[in-house]
């Protein structure tokens, strides 16, 4: 399926930037999320985000942790084009989380997924988690925001949007699912807390801790 979300975001020149923040704002709060974030993870050194994208979640992910260093991991050749952050403490890298784990094996004491499950074929979830628990220094901490199905406008307004703008065919957890997925990867007590993100319940995430 073709992407036209690129080319529309191009379409607004010097304002894409704010109108992409703002359009995201509609669904979730990255600021919130960001907060709770730091309730559970007060303090890291090395933070892996896994399918960045272009860099809305990593640039408050560096000021939010100003020791730390971040690395932004993603296959899109769009990888941190949005970011405006402190490049010195941030790298990008556009590779899968897989070649990560490899050359980087138990690195990171905070990963961070923000709505990328659901970008990810059903077969293809398992592998990736499991990769990114490869890449988790011991006792590390795994953040794992999703927007979860139910059977509200809101949920149909995102799925639809997250659909044209991507052209992935795009497949949503029910926050039974989601915690199946990640207890199978890690192990059944590995879910310690779980929260919700403003603005629609929609938004949940998990905390894990190997």
């Amino acid at each position: 399926m073709m992407r036209p979300g690129p080319l529309i975001r191009r379409l607004f020149g010097p304002y894409e930037r704010e109108v992409t923040e703002g359009f995201r704002r509609l669904f979730v709060d990255l600021d919130n999320f960001v907060d709770r974030l730091q309730v559970w993870v007060p303090q890291a050194r090395r933070i892996l985000e896994v399918g960045c994208g272009e860099g809305a979640m990593t640039e408050r992910l560096s000021r939010a942790y100003p020791a730390a260093t971040v690395t932004g991991t993603d296959i899109t050749p769009r990888i941190g084009r949005l970011f405006r952050g402190d490049a010195a403490r941030v790298r990008f890298l556009r590779k899968s989380v897989e070649d990560v784990a490899r050359d980087e094996p138990a690195s990171f004491d905070l990963v961070v997924l923000c709505d990328v499950v659901h970008h990810v074929p059903p077969l293809e979830r398992q592998p990736l988690l499991s990769a990114t628990g490869r890449a988790m220094a011991g006792g590390a901490s795994l953040v794992v925001k999703d927007w979860i199905v139910s059977s509200s406008p809101i949920h149909w307004l995102c799925s639809m949007s997250d659909r044209y703008l991507t052209g992935d065919d795009v497949q949503f957890c029910t926050a039974a699912s989601a915690r199946a997925l990640l207890t199978s990867a890690f192990d059944r007590d590995a879910i310690r807390d779980e929260a919700l993100v403003r603005p629609w319940s929609n938004n949940v995430a998990f905390l894990v801790r190997r």
